[in-house]
């Protein structure tokens, strides 16, 4: 056979593998409002740039006349390609093609190009659009996504890995994305679960639809488990560009470095934003966009335990991992879902070289039989475990109230920030004016001829006392009390005499956290 006819053979089954599930698997998918597993690889990645490997790779099934069918790549793309010159590796399951459902060849090909990623030291973006497991192949299935897990949970801290849920993604499957650093869902069109409707009907007798049960929504605002909400997939694209921006390839390398912008001074000026009434809410993401580069922020987990705020921003150029308590929502208490959400974003910062700059202003933790029976100690232990176990360089700014164990948690001296700043509205105590003084001065106020009087008084003492920076300063445990105006001349400076920070730890195989 000549060079001519081999090359002509060549691009035939290059054309069979590359019509996937067939015209109408196609038609079907798109009229979903779904784009194609290709079509999604080829939009998220920089043009041409886009590399497949394994395309020839058939399933491994012989049961059930699986032999006689041709699954072309076996349900999942795979390759390498650039997000903004930005190297990734990346695999999208293939709906058309038996549901996506994996076997044991689509997943080697999935772990193969996890493999490739951990070694050239680059992300791993993974597309979930599957009907699960290939019953066909039984064990073999299972196996595979055994395999998975493992290089999951390998690479983790290692190289970032995102998972972007299109689709189906059930049973076993789930616990692929859960493992990874970063999930992006899709309203209407993103779905995960355990179990089924039909089967919690079956078993529980409750009807409920797959959107109600794990649709996107759900996962973005009652669970956690999804971090990026988006209402169409370009959406969903664009964010995952953006993330990809902020973060390095590797957890050896920092985050690219961009020319310093100032903020958006009109729009977020501190002092038009933070109000004078000390009992006043305000958007703490304000705060943020007032000394972020360009006033930018990629807020992470934006509809999941609101009371806290996490997400991305520059400083002079450089990434920072911003963790500010939200005074809109609860007054800004850590409680069970905030604790979780902000520990697990400190802990990405903290393996990717990512500064973590902190903005304080909150009353403590949330008190309440539900929570406590949640287990608020457990899950608020988190913060704190996460935050002394960072080496990064840790900034804290306490704006406004920082009572209680709250206090301690969000990133204080105690548990070795680099620099704690406080603006002189910072109140620093054990507890609140009102419910201090009515402990300390329990007697004097049932004694006196005017409780409500004597009250008010007392109240006015301790703040004189105890609700302001000052005494926290006299300690060392506050390193500057500044203008709200410098903040971010603080921040720029603190980072910078930072960036060469080494800390280590006691010996050890690794810490046990509360989890």
């Amino acid at each position: 056979m000549s060079l001519r006819q081999k090359t002509l053979e060549l691009q035939k089954r290059m054309h069979n593998a590359l019509e996937g599930g067939g015209t109408q698997a196609i038609e079907k998918q798109k009229a979903t409002g779904k784009k194609t597993a290709r079509e999604r690889i080829l939009t998220l990645l920089d043009p041409n740039s886009f590399h497949e490997y394994d395309l020839f790779v058939e399933h491994a099934g012989k049961d059930f006349d699986m032999d006689k069918k041709y699954l072309p790549g076996d349900g999942v793309i795979t390759g390498t390609g650039t997000i903004n010159g930005y190297p990734v590796c990346i695999y999208a399951q293939d709906f058309t093609v038996a549901g996506g459902s994996l076997g044991y060849m689509h997943a080697k090909k999935i772990t193969k190009i996890m493999d490739q990623a951990m070694k050239l030291k680059v992300p791993i973006i993974g597309i979930n659009d599957s009907g699960g497991a290939r019953i066909q192949e039984g064990v073999n299935s299972l196996a595979g996504y055994g395999e998975i897990f493992y290089r999951n949970t390998q690479a983790s801290g290692v190289i970032p890995q995102i998972s972007v849920i299109l689709g189906p993604c059930a049973g076993g499957a789930v616990y692929s994305p859960a493992l990874t650093d970063f999930v992006f869902v899709v309203d209407k069109i993103s779905k995960m679960f355990i179990t089924g409707p039909e089967v919690i009907k079956t078993v529980l007798g409750e009807e409920i639809s797959m959107e109600e049960l794990g649709g996107a929504r759900v996962q973005s605002e009652i669970s956690g488990n999804a971090h990026f909400f988006a209402l169409s997939e370009d959406e969903c694209f664009e964010q995952i560009k953006k993330l990809v921006s902020y973060i390095p390839w590797n957890n050896t390398k920092t985050a690219e470095s961009f020319p310093s912008k100032s903020p958006k001074t009109k729009e977020y000026k501190i002092s038009s934003i933070f109000p004078t009434d000390s009992k006043q809410p305000y958007d703490v993401r304000d705060i943020i966009k007032a000394v972020a580069d360009d006033s930018e922020f990629l807020e992470v987990q934006e509809l999941f335990a609101p009371n806290i705020v996490i997400g991305f921003g520059r400083i002079d150029g450089k990434s920072v991992g911003f963790v500010a308590n939200q005074p809109l929502v609860l007054a800004g208490v850590l409680d069970v879902d905030s604790s979780d959400k902000a520990a697990r974003f400190i802990r990405f910062c903290d393996a990717f070289n990512i500064p973590l700059v902190t903005f304080v202003d909150l009353p403590g933790y949330l008190p309440g039989v539900d929570q406590e029976h949640a287990g608020v100690i457990r899950h608020g232990a988190k913060i704190l475990y996460a935050y002394s176990e960072a080496t990064v360089p840790k900034i804290t700014v306490i704006l406004r109230k920082a009572y209680g164990g709250g206090y301690i948690a969000m990133c204080s001296h105690h548990l070795k920030a680099d620099f704690v700043f406080a603006w002189p509205t910072a109140e620093i105590a054990v507890m609140g004016p009102e419910g201090a003084a009515k402990i300390i001065f329990k007697n004097e106020i049932q004694n006196a001829e005017n409780p409500e009087e004597m009250r008010k008084l007392k109240i006015k003492e301790y703040q004189e006392k105890f609700a302001n920076p000052y005494v926290a300063a006299a300690y060392g445990y506050i390193d500057a009390v500044i203008e709200p105006g410098q903040t971010r001349n603080m921040l720029i400076h603190a980072l910078k005499i930072s960036v060469s920070k080494t800390e280590s730890h006691l010996p050890k195989k690794h810490g046990i956290p509360p989890f």
